[in-house]
């Protein structure tokens, strides 16, 4: 039992799945990247007002050392407590970006700096000396805050940096790797998808060129599976049916071929039919008194009619009359028996004369065909086919001329020189259909009628299998079909050349025997 991989329908589905949880994950990716940063941002805020807490402290200082205002030191104290609280309460992201001596030496600074403080508050002017020693202790303290403050704000800063410059190439990585994730995998279900659909494509387009191919694709989806399945059972049919067509064409012609086999025996028939019926009279005439079944009786002498070279002459006629109806009947049987495809050496004149008389039957008293071709000219070809072929251009042309006008056939011999010289000979006509090139030396044969002619629009199909303008059952639209296959067969090429109205003439360009 075929194991059949997901439809294709699946598989579509799997990949609008796959590309929606790639976004996802990316979403999911900035989403954290997000939190994360806003995380950075909120310590940034703390480390901004820690800052601007240590500078309010010295200011405070200044303006208490300056003017010793009361208000000036509970300002001072206040932001103090304010940084230590904000050192406490974010102890663990302090340690982030700042090692744990620079936490320790600002802790016992801040301490020891609120001591000094305290201890400042509560001398007195009478004690000059300790003020002065006590208020380069505090500056002293108060700068080293300072400074392991900036040192903090510029470690924090550079981390920032740092993150948003990862954050961005992250992102950027990010949709570069969504993308390429994104394309491959579109890729891969076009490859998947999109190529066997191509192939049945490519396959139909030579299934409407006539060729009945049968179509292998590798492909288990169980879409792809039932129409090729269902297209190559079409073929079968098709095929089946364009042989009982062809066999039916066949037939057609070979009605056509007894029509005037008919009419050329006739006149052999009727000599032979005459010498006998003479002979017999003769020689009643001479015998007199034989009757059939009686004793015969001495003869007499014969009569002078009936002299030796009189008989010789009447039997020498029938004989030949004999052997024609004899040829006569010979190629038929030749043009109807299936036989494989064989080339040999044909003379093409005598051809196309044993064509003719095939529908000498069919031809209108008013209708003439002109042969025009050198006696000693040779084609290498399968008889059977390219008689068929002759005698189904043959056949249209009688039937476009109607009851009167004329048909001509002449070939001629054409080296590639002689094309590279003649520039409005049918080797450069546009459309030629075969595999002749202008370097092949050809027998180039044309076929014209004065007949109706075909009409613009319909010439390009005239080739078509199953195309035709004649009335349903009169015609298989398959004879010129049948015509292009067979010299496309010899290696040859086959053109048309039509005006409504004026006839219509087939170039046919065969290769010249070596």
């Amino acid at each position: 039992m075929l194991n059949y991989q997901p439809s294709i329908r699946k598989k579509i589905t799997l990949g609008y799945y796959a590309i929606v949880a790639i976004i996802a994950a990316l979403s999911l990716f900035t989403f954290m990247e997000l939190r994360f940063m806003e995380e950075k941002i909120r310590f940034r805020e703390i480390i901004s007002e820690f800052f601007d807490a240590i500078l309010e402290i010295r200011r405070f200082e200044k303006n208490y050392f300056l003017y010793g205002q009361r208000s000036d030191y509970m300002e001072n104290i206040e932001y103090l407590n304010r940084a230590k609280e904000l050192l406490a309460g974010n102890i663990k992201d302090f340690k982030s970006v700042a090692t744990p001596r620079q936490i320790d030496a600002l802790n016992n600074n801040l301490n020891k700096y609120k001591e000094l403080m305290d201890g400042y508050a509560h001398l007195t002017k009478k004690e000059p000396a300790q003020i002065i020693n006590m208020g380069q202790d505090i500056r002293k303290s108060g700068k080293e805050i300072i400074t392991i403050a900036e040192d903090i704000l510029k470690t924090e800063r550079q981390h920032l940096q740092s993150f948003l410059s990862r954050s961005q190439n992250l992102l950027i990585f990010s949709i570069l790797i969504v993308s390429i994730l994104s394309v491959a995998l579109g890729q891969i279900l076009s490859r998947i998808v999109a190529r066997p659909l191509e192939l049945i494509e490519d396959s139909m387009a030579a299934i409407a060129d006539g060729k009945f191919e049968k179509i292998y694709i590798n492909s288990k989806d169980r879409e792809i599976y039932s129409l090729t399945n269902a297209i190559n059972k079409m073929l079968r049919e098709l095929e089946l049916r364009q042989r009982h067509l062809v066999q039916s064409e066949k037939l057609a012609s070979l009605g056509t071929l007894l029509s005037g086999v008919a009419h050329e025996l006739n006149n052999p028939l009727s000599n032979i039919s005459t010498s006998c019926q003479i002979l017999l009279e003769e020689l009643k005439q001479g015998h007199g008194s034989w009757v059939k079944g009686q004793e015969r009786k001495k003869p007499a002498p014969l009569p002078l009619p009936l002299a030796p070279n009189f008989i010789m002459e009447l039997l020498s006629q029938i004989d030949s009359q004999t052997d024609r109806a004899r040829n006569i009947v010979y190629s038929l049987l030749e043009f109807s028996r299936d036989k494989k495809f064989k080339k040999e050496t044909l003379p093409l004149k005598r051809l196309f004369e044993e064509t003719i008389r095939f529908v000498r039957g069919q031809i209108p008293a008013n209708v003439g065909i002109t042969l025009k071709m050198p006696d000693d000219m040779v084609i290498l070809a399968d008889k059977q086919r390219i008689q068929q072929a002759f005698l189904n251009l043959i056949k249209n042309a009688i039937e476009a001329v109607g009851n009167e006008g004329a048909i001509s056939i002449r070939a001629k011999r054409h080296t590639a020189i002689d094309k590279a010289k003649d520039k409005s000979e049918i080797h450069n006509y546009l459309k030629y259909s075969g595999k002749r090139t202008i370097e092949d030396d050809t027998i180039d044969i044309e076929i014209k009628d004065t007949g109706t002619g075909i009409p613009p629009e319909i010439l390009p199909k005239i080739f078509d299998p199953f195309f035709t303008t004649k009335d349903v059952g009169k015609g298989s639209g398959l004879g010129l079909f049948i015509v292009h296959e067979i010299i496309e067969e010899h290696d040859g090429c086959i053109a048309v050349d039509s005006e409504a109205g004026k006839g219509t003439t087939f170039f046919i360009s065969l290769p010249a025997k070596e």
